[in-house]
């Protein structure tokens, strides 16, 4: 079963890093302020990557086979 935690962390640091990008296009941060806004947006697109590979690497489709089951990783470009 999914870790909803995992979710929730990456809904907001996602929402976190928007935020952050934001700021940044208003160009109203000082120099300061724009290198720690972007210490941190580099930190929270670290974690959405880890999140999104975690997620990734649990997305499998199942098929039968036989009386047996066989995991097969998710083709992405199938989906298009």
């Amino acid at each position: 079963m999914p870790k909803k935690n995992s979710v929730v962390d990456f809904e907001t640091s996602l929402q976190e890093l928007e935020d952050i990008v934001s700021k940044m296009e208003q160009g109203q941060l000082s120099l300061e302020q724009s290198l720690e806004a972007f210490e941190q947006g580099v930190q929270l697109t670290r974690t959405c990557q880890t999140t999104l590979k975690e997620a990734e690497q649990r997305v499998s489709k199942l098929t039968e086979k036989g009386d047996t089951f066989e995991l097969k990783a998710l083709n992405t470009e199938e989906s298009h």
